[in-house]
Parts: structure tokens; sequence; C-alpha cells
């Protein structure tokens, strides 16, 4: 039943991407989602060449199934991962936090697809333009870094604009999402925050409790005056944030105080003074599931919503 273009673009049977999470989407994560029917997602985030390159040997060790990495154009090492995604003929890249314009001829002449996150209709239509093979229109009710309109405002304009499959995300975590999605034009889903709280995702369980624990008010955007603002659940050091910009801190303080809180949240598990970078949707994920039971659970109960409504007078 929902079998789409996202499907046969990416060789996978369901249309459900999992994000592309620094620190959090590593090659267990990926290749569990992968093996589940979607595609799964190696996050480069910062993380060296070498560090990459050895997520994507493992994810081939662990699955057989199509997987992608995505690639984030803040970081310093952004060109040499283009070049490891090359090298290891990794079939799908998501990009983020910039124009991966320049490099979609390259990729896609090794038949690699180029799929970018966008937040606006003219980032969406200047990169079809460009070449890429589909779009993730990211709405800013996700976790970490967020643009303006929301998931339900952006999705249908960009649907509209282009010719290319579209993929919704922000806000997605269940089937009512995976459907509202659809309905608005989507071809596929993309969630990250409810992807945390996979079983195979290696992030520390203090993280996933955090968000579990959420509710609907539990997260805040953090960062404005930088220009890249980031959705974070509340704790002491999003308060730490907002203190900053209320005395018109620079933007150099700013990012001194961002260094290494989402490793320090992921990794090591400090709830209070790490990142917790998480979506609105927080507030409905209860509990810690497989990939493959996020997925299932996701189409079945899909399937079941649009049998009762096809039977409504």
């Amino acid at each position: 039943m929902f079998y789409t273009k996202i499907c046969e673009l990416l060789n996978i049977k369901y249309p459900i991407i999992q994000g592309g999470m620094a620190w959090v989407a590593t090659a267990e994560l990926a290749a569990a989602v992968s093996n589940a029917g979607g595609l799964g997602i190696i996050g480069a985030g910062n993380a060296p060449e070498d560090v990459v390159r050895d997520e994507i040997r493992k994810a081939k060790s662990l699955t057989d199934k199509p997987f992608g990495v995505n690639i984030y154009f803040m970081s310093p090492y952004a060109d040499k991962i283009i070049d490891v995604v090359l090298e290891e003929k990794v079939p799908v890249v998501t990009t983020g936090a910039g124009n991966p314009g320049k490099y979609i001829p390259k990729l896609k002449q090794e038949g690699i697809k180029v799929i970018p996150v966008v937040s606006s209709v003219a980032l969406a239509k200047r990169l079809e333009r460009a070449g890429a093979d589909a779009l993730i229109a990211e709405g800013m009710e996700c976790g970490g870094h967020i643009g303006e309109l929301t998931t339900i405002a952006l999705v249908p304009q960009v649907v509209d604009a282009v010719k290319i499959p579209v993929i919704a995300a922000g806000g997605i975590a269940d089937f009512r999402g995976f459907v509202a999605a659809l309905a608005l034009g989507a071809k596929g889903v993309q969630m990250g925050t409810r992807f945390v709280c996979a079983k195979e995702c290696t992030a520390h369980d203090k993280y996933k409790e955090a968000i579990i624990k959420a509710k609907d008010r539990s997260t805040v955007v953090t960062g404005k005056t930088t220009g890249h603002p980031v959705r974070v659940l509340k704790n002491k050091l999003s308060v730490m944030f907002e203190e900053l910009e209320q005395k018109h801190a620079s933007v150099d303080e700013l990012e001194e105080l961002g260094k290494g809180r989402l490793r320090l949240a992921v990794v090591d598990g400090d709830i209070d003074n790490g990142s917790l970078m998480a979506g609105q949707v927080s507030g409905i994920v209860d509990e810690v599931k497989s990939a493959k039971e996020i997925i299932e659970d996701i189409i079945i109960n899909a399937e079941n919503l649009l049998k009762n409504l096809s039977k409504l007078k």
C-alpha cells in the first residue's frame, strides 16, 4: 500500500528514512533501519573522514540493504567526506547545513542518489535545478538545527514547487504523522527523534530517558541570535544559552558554550549540561523499541487507519 516513488528511487521496502543525527546515527542504527525495510543513515556530523569510513564499512558488515550518509556542510571535513562516500560507493547521500549544488554532478556520476534537506521553497527549486534526486522538506518542529516554517506549511508548498519526490520531516514519530505527510503530498517521511529511542541506537540511556519523559512543551530553541537556531530539550545548558542571549552575548561566546555539548549528552549521558537535541514530537515517544518494531507499527497502523477511514460514510 505504501510503495512510493521514494521506495523505487532508493530500492527500499517502506518510505521511511532515519535522520542523519550526529553522534546518534551510527552504523548500528543505520543498519537496523535498513534491515527493517527503511533507509538507515549514518550521520557524519563533524567527524573526520577516517571515522566516517569506519562507520560505512561497519554498516556494510551489518546489512546488505541500501543505506546512506548525511553530510553536514558546516563540518571542516565535508569535502573529505564527499571523497569517502565516492570511494566507498555509498548509494545515498543526504545533506544539511549548506548547499550541496557543486557536489551533485560528481555524486550522480557515480550513481549516488542525492537528497538535500530544505527549509524553504526557494532552496528546493534551486536544488532541483542542480540535479537533486529528491528533497527532504524539514519543518521547525524537528530537533537540532531548524528553519522557520512548520512541516504542515512547508511540505505542500515544496511539493507544489518541484517535480522530484519530497520527503516530509519534522514532528513525525508514528503512523498518524506518516499518513498526514502522505496527505500533504510527500512520498515518504524522515524521522530522527523517534529513532533515538530505538534499541539499536547507541545513544546513552539517559538521553533516551529524557526524550521518553518529555512533554508537549519540553523543547526550546537556542542560539537564535547566531543565525543557526537549534531545538533541544530544556535543561541547565538551554537556560545558560537563554541567559547569554538575553545579555546580547556575541556569536563567538555562544558557539564556545555549545562546543562538545552534543557528544556530552549522547555519549556521556550528561542530560544537564549536554545538548539534548530532540523534536517537539518527543512528547509522544513513550518507549524504546527496535527499529523493526518502530517501522512495522507505523505501517500496520497506517494501513488500518486508511481502511477504517474508507468505511466512514
